[in-house]
């Protein structure tokens, strides 16, 4: 199978970090409205990102994965928590492939 393109883009991961200041449902309900994961998927996310502090979004290439980045960013304050000043951060590392 050949690629289109005459170099492959490499991958990054956006990684979504932990505050202390958005619920679950805040972080279901803003990952179905920007990747459109059911909110089993979503939960189980929020899980790892309140367990282990961060957790990968998606890998994807640069442009792609900035967008998605941009979307989280503009997502909008927790309603449900008087605390919370803004939307979750989300950092892009690049993807370390095996090799």
């Amino acid at each position: 199978i050949e690629e289109s393109d005459s170099e492959v883009a490499p991958p990054y991961h956006l990684i979504l970090l932990d505050d202390n200041e958005h619920t679950y449902q805040y972080v279901v309900a803003m990952l179905g409205s920007v990747f459109g994961y059911a909110p089993e998927k979503g939960f189980a996310i929020a899980c790892v990102v309140d367990q282990d502090g961060r957790a990968i979004l998606m890998t994807a290439g640069l442009e792609e994965v900035k967008l998605k980045q941009d979307q989280i960013h503009a997502y909008g304050a927790d309603p449900a928590m008087p605390q919370s000043k803004g939307s979750m951060s989300a950092v892009i590392e690049p993807a370390n492939t095996p090799g």
